[in-house]
């Protein structure tokens, strides 16, 4: 009976305008432009479109950085990243025989982006310079470089035990993990995760109680590679990140072991997504065709797409996305739009008519003239009647008895649908039936295509036995009656 959810809970996305001040302040974007904006005639870069050594330090004073090791590697990676950006165009230097020849750079095309371009122009540059920064976050890890250089001074890969197909998916993997952590209900929402749990979900399987001395070495192992690459992430602004406690890697040798009940976690590494972070994770996965949606996507959405659509949205959002929705229209005609969307006899139909009700419930009394105009329909007369009795409402018809009971099953459906709380469930199933002598008698008979599957439920939920029975007999009567 279950409508088609969404893969994974709505993200609160911040403003373009607001995500594109964040996207220029990354710090490594923020260095990639202040060397764009630096480049010209002067600037020499190797064949490989570097900046020649000579130049490393000047490139480090217009960062600010310290004339160190340290710097130098941080403004070739500041440059590196503004060539792949296109915020500089190089001419390679050419390899002769009597010695290498310089290339040039200038600025490039985008660097116009950053001063003149849209919020939107912005953060395509900033997801351009995140796929750079994600490539070099799974590229293999060089301890010995000189072991794997042939003798034709190309790097032997193939030396390498790196599949960077498997790196690139087990990194999207904790990605989303830590996505999925964030946006969900009862998660830690904006709050930092450990990194050995964010390790664990990727390596300890889901039907593994205590974890074997195998598993946690491999989640050591995934830590200390993760530790590794949410550093390279961090300065590009898609996450915080608190390193692993270097003292730890000391204190158990060259890696930290996950951390036992008794000790800081977060000395073993803690992160979040950014709001910036978040709006990356989410472009990726829906260009791999997840189902990440995000509040305020169905605004200018019609009333079907709206209903259909916060089917599996958590309470709090579902209400922000129907409020959006309702910003701007008119409010008769968006109430006559809803009704005539929570219609149907489908799977999803009692789930659209529960919401339907709770949008309603958000329209002022100008509503009133649509939602009497379905009193008399079988679906949806109901829950007019109930929009009005809440809004003391005078000439109301009372329902017919067939009514009540068809809101009554319809009403289960939706809440069953929903996954909603079973405490809340369990009262409203004992209400209607505490309310109503003879109510399964009733019940049987009513011409719901979920009728016999909410006996069903009834029958399984309710904690007076005896009740409980009577409930599975009606599910029995129903389905006898419509040879199902």
């Amino acid at each position: 009976m279950s409508a088609e959810h969404p893969t994974l809970p709505p993200v609160r996305l911040l403003a373009d305008a607001e995500l594109a001040r964040d996207a220029l302040a990354a710090p490594l974007l923020a260095q990639a432009v202040r060397l764009a904006r630096w480049a010209g005639p002067h600037t020499r870069v190797d064949a490989g479109g570097e900046l020649v050594d000579e130049q490393l330090p000047e490139a480090v004073g217009v960062l600010g950085l310290d004339d160190d090791e340290d710097g130098e590697m941080w403004a070739g990676d500041a440059w590196r990243l503004a060539v792949d950006t296109g915020l500089v165009a190089v001419e390679d230097g050419q390899e002769a025989e009597d010695g290498d020849t310089p290339g040039r750079a200038a600025p490039g095309e985008n660097l116009a982006i950053v001063k003149g371009g849209s919020p939107q122009d912005v953060l395509t540059l900033w997801l351009e310079a995140f796929d750079t920064v994600f490539a070099d976050a799974v590229a293999p890890v060089l301890d010995d470089l000189d072991a794997i250089v042939g003798e034709d001074g190309e790097i032997d890969i193939e030396s390498l035990d790196w599949d960077p197909e498997a790196e690139a998916e087990f990194l999207e993997g904790v990605l989303g993990n830590l996505y999925l952590l964030t946006v969900s209900e009862g998660g830690p929402g904006e709050g930092p995760v450990p990194l050995p749990a964010l390790a664990a979900s990727m390596v300890v399987p889901d039907d593994m109680g205590e974890p074997t001395d195998d598993v946690l070495e491999q989640v050591s192992d995934a830590m200390m590679r993760l530790d590794e690459q949410f550093r390279l992430l961090e300065p590009i602004g898609l996450v915080e990140y608190q390193p692993v406690d270097e003292a730890l890697m000391a204190e158990e040798g060259e890696e930290a072991a996950p951390p036992v009940d008794d000790e800081d976690v977060t000395r073993y590494g803690m992160v979040r997504l950014t709001p910036l972070g978040l709006y990356g994770i989410r472009v990726r996965m829906l260009e791999a065709g997840v189902d990440a949606p995000a509040v305020g996507d169905l605004a200018d959405k019609g009333a079907d797409a709206l209903l259909d659509g916060i089917a599996g949205y958590p309470e709090a959002a579902a209400r922000e996305e129907t409020a959006g929705w309702l910003a701007g229209r008119d409010a008769l005609g968006a109430a006559r739009e809803l009704l005539h969307a929570a219609r149907g006899a489908d799977a999803g139909s009692p789930l659209r008519r529960l919401h339907c009700q709770q949008t309603l419930s958000l329209v002022g009394a100008e509503a009133e003239p649509a939602v009497r105009e379905v009193l008399d329909d079988a679906e949806l007369g109901g829950l007019a009647r109930v929009w009005l009795a809440e809004r003391g409402a005078t000439d109301v018809p009372a329902p017919p008895e067939s009514m009540i009971f068809w809101l009554a099953i319809d009403t289960i459906a939706a809440q069953l649908d929903a996954d909603g709380d079973l405490e809340e469930l369990q009262e409203l199933i004992e209400g209607l039936t505490g309310r109503h002598s003879g109510f399964f008698e009733a019940a049987w008979r009513v011409e719901h295509p979920a009728t016999a599957e909410v006996l069903d439920a009834m029958g399984r939920l309710h904690r007076d036995k005896t009740v409980a029975k009577e409930a599975r007999k009606s599910a029995f009567k129903a389905r006898s009656r419509s040879g199902s």
